[in-house]
């Protein structure tokens, strides 16, 4: 994706006033990460079609999200039940799961895991966590730093290290779990690690939006989904693997 003939400038911080900018030439890095996962990479988007995606709880046909040159585009314009968001038919456990995204300017969006469908749930948000996609400079809201882009949204803030792509550009995201064990990465840097279920996660959730949601992130197994957040976002490059 980041050829070693381009050289381009990179976002790094989330506020214009501490904006860095860097030389990048190849931030998607597979030799970074930690151990050597198992399993074959299955590919979950095939850049033709909507097959092995459907709306969360929901069977009708996805109107609210398109193919645009070979990437999976969110219109923005929601979906069955007021939730446009869009989750794999496939389930999983222990995965390594990497993308790559961009958003246009003032969007929102994210990626879950582990999501539950049942009709008590009007969300997948309700039972799986979420890596944060947003336009962390120029979206017209305030931004707590724990949603901001790459953030576990509302527990786990990104890290100082985090290197962002600029609106329209490209980025390219890791999300790793293993029996509880969580990192995101983003442009080949770790930015968030947690444990599941640690003191500290549950001392961040009982303080979070999801202190009256019993059942969110508890699963340890479920779909990987998109979220349609009435923004336009961008995904390709969607491929997962079991650990």
């Amino acid at each position: 994706m980041f050829k070693s003939i381009f050289s381009f400038f990179v976002i790094v911080g989330v506020s214009a006033s501490s904006m860095k900018y860097v030389t990048a030439n190849s931030l998607r890095s597979d030799s970074e990460l930690p151990g050597k996962p198992k399993g074959q990479w299955i590919t979950l988007f095939d850049g033709k079609s909507l097959d092995g995606w459907h709306h969360f709880n929901n069977k009708a046909a996805i109107k609210n999200w398109t193919i645009i040159d070979g990437a999976l585009v969110c219109l923005g314009a929601k979906g069955p039940s007021g939730s446009g968001d869009i989750i794999t038919d496939q389930k999983f456990k222990n995965f390594e799961l990497k993308w790559d995204w961009k958003v246009d300017k003032g969007s929102n969006s994210g990626v879950f895991y582990h999501i539950v469908e049942a009709p008590k749930y009007k969300r997948a948000i309700e039972t799986a966590p979420e890596y944060q996609i947003i336009d962390d400079i120029t979206y017209p809201a305030k931004l707590a730093p724990s949603q901001l882009t790459g953030a576990n949204y509302d527990m786990h803030v990104a890290e100082g290290n985090k290197v962002l792509m600029p609106v329209g550009e490209w980025n390219n995201s890791k999300i790793i779990y293993k029996n509880g064990a969580v990192e995101h990465w983003l442009n080949g840097k770790r930015i968030v690690k947690f444990k599941v279920l640690s003191e500290d996660w549950k001392k961040r959730k009982a303080a979070s939006k999801w202190k009256d949601a019993p059942d969110y992130g508890t699963s340890g197994e479920g779909s990987i989904g998109l979220q349609d957040h009435g923004n336009k976002a961008y995904f390709k490059n969607i491929e997962i693997r079991e650990l």
